[in-house]
């Protein structure tokens, strides 16, 4: 087992897992947070109904049951929490995520290929410079 998660990084965990698996009960995530983190049905429950009061998560019954399922995939779940991270705890400045980057060294080939389209369609928002 894992090391337990903070608040904050058991809801992006938890949000991220339903993005991937949902629509999806309570037991099925409460079952892998479980064995992975340690964390107690009722603690699953209470996060995913936290996560569904910020509307992050919606729920319907299904055969008696209530299935949930994110409000987005999880590549814009990805996207929104790294700009709130970015927002809240750099200031909005997205250089030191570069340095990190530069930094770590390990980047594979599709991360770079990734990391050079971005900064192409970065460029091209930018107007031209006289």
């Amino acid at each position: 087992m894992s090391q337990p998660l903070p608040t904050g990084a058991q809801e992006l965990a938890v949000l991220r897992h339903i993005a991937e698996h949902g629509p999806i009960a309570v037991a099925r995530v409460a079952e892998v947070f479980a064995a992975e983190h340690g964390l107690a049905r009722s603690t699953v429950l209470t996060v995913m109904e936290r996560l569904r009061s910020k509307g992050h998560l919606s729920r319907r019954r299904l055969d008696g049951v209530y299935v949930y399922q994110s409000a987005l995939d999880e590549p814009h779940l990805l996207s929104r929490a790294l700009g709130q991270f970015v927002d809240r705890a750099l200031q909005g400045s997205v250089s030191p995520i570069a340095a990190y980057l530069a930094e770590r060294g390990e980047v594979s080939e599709d991360e770079l290929r990734e990391l050079r389209a971005a900064v192409r369609a970065l460029k091209a928002t930018r107007p031209e410079e006289a």
